[in-house]
């Protein structure tokens, strides 16, 4: 297939019909994943402290430290959350928090090696706003604390922090948060390194058409330059307690048409990401399911814990046997996998739920 360019995306995006985005992902995706496996990973969203100094208008799950429900987790708060997962099949935790201002590169080196000496799990942790705080709060450079970080224990580094990667948006939305160059360095650098990461966008806020494909252009480059990625995720905005709902009362949740259409767009643009995935958090299982049809193969995780969205007014919960039963009913089959997209096991015919 011939790469597409900025100008046939907004071409697509603007004027094709949600059906035949939808057949050409699809297509793409069958010549990606030829064998109809769909992947899962179970996993856990930890969120080490709800403090933040970046204030973001469309972010509701953050607080000033002095907010009576400010919070860092205590070890041992942290080590049940930890041991819960594993009991449940979890292989990975998602650590991340707020930009904490008094949280130096020791507290994250500290509790990473608590948790690495009591437990074999993978821990894909700390955004790039956390990176690029500690490096300007430590007089060090980005690479530096990454290397710290994956000597402590760190493995793999998560999408968030991305939004749009679009300095027109994210000065609006977002000022006191890294520009798009800063979140695009810390990947860079942490791919040079040999870790792995993720790339996720947030769309349908004060975005428009051109920012998610100036964001699509963005990782697609960075990926050309590093093969990175593991997988891309898009999302969509939850207005729900937010201050831009607030400021823009006209603000929605972008329904399963604009979703599934962006999903598609991602999979025909981003030709060098291996794994797209569905976001079940932000969208419900059913159009979850519909968009393994609009080029995702992977259903994301079973999320024992999630927050962020959640303080949004937004909480899908599904269970594993509920997305096994999703993943097969839409004609694929299911897998479990670790972060890195290696299957762990399949889920045949006469799987009946595990908890």
């Amino acid at each position: 297939m011939t790469r597409i360019n900025k100008k046939q995306a907004l071409e697509l995006i603007k004027k094709e019909s949600i059906f035949k985005l939808g057949m050409e992902a699809d297509n793409i995706r069958k010549s990606l994943h030829p064998e109809g496996i769909v992947t899962f990973v179970v996993d856990r969203n930890i969120n080490y402290t709800n403090v933040c100094i970046n204030k973001c208008k469309f972010c509701a799950f953050w607080r000033p430290k002095e907010h009576s429900e400010a919070y860092v987790l205590s070890y041992d708060e942290l080590a049940k959350k930890i041991e819960e997962t594993i009991q449940k099949g979890g292989t990975q935790i998602l650590l991340q928090g707020g930009v904490h201002p008094e949280l130096g590169l020791d507290f994250y080196e500290r509790m990473l090696r608590f948790i690495k000496r009591r437990f074999s799990i993978h821990v894909h942790g700390f955004s790039p706003p956390e990176i690029s705080f500690l490096s300007k709060k430590e007089e060090l450079t980005i690479r530096e604390v990454l290397l710290k970080l994956k000597e402590a224990g760190l493995d793999s580094i998560p999408g968030g922090g991305a939004e749009i990667l679009s300095d027109r948006v994210r000065i609006r939305q977002s000022p006191n948060k890294i520009s798009s160059s800063e979140w695009l360095n810390v990947m860079r650098e942490a791919h040079l390194l040999g870790m792995k990461t993720s790339a996720t966008m947030m769309f349908g806020s004060i975005d428009n058409d051109e920012d998610i494909i100036e964001h699509l252009d963005a990782i697609r480059s960075l990926q050309d330059e590093t093969g990175g990625f593991t997988a891309f995720i898009p999302w969509s905005f939850q207005p729900g307690n937010t201050e831009l709902k607030k400021e823009h009362p006209e603000l929605m949740p972008a329904g399963s048409i604009r979703y599934l259409k962006v999903l598609a767009l991602s999979r025909l643009y981003l030709d060098n990401f291996p794994n797209i995935q569905v976001s079940w958090v932000t969208q419900g299982i059913k159009i979850a399911q519909v968009g393994l049809r609009f080029g995702a193969n992977d259903f994301g995780s079973t999320m024992l814990e999630e927050n962020v969205v959640r303080a949004a007014g937004v909480s899908y919960r599904v269970t594993m046997e509920e997305i096994v039963n999703a993943i097969k009913s839409a004609g694929f089959r299911p897998a479990q996998r670790d972060t890195f997209y290696r299957i762990l096991r399949y889920f045949d015919e006469n799987y009946m739920g595990l908890f």
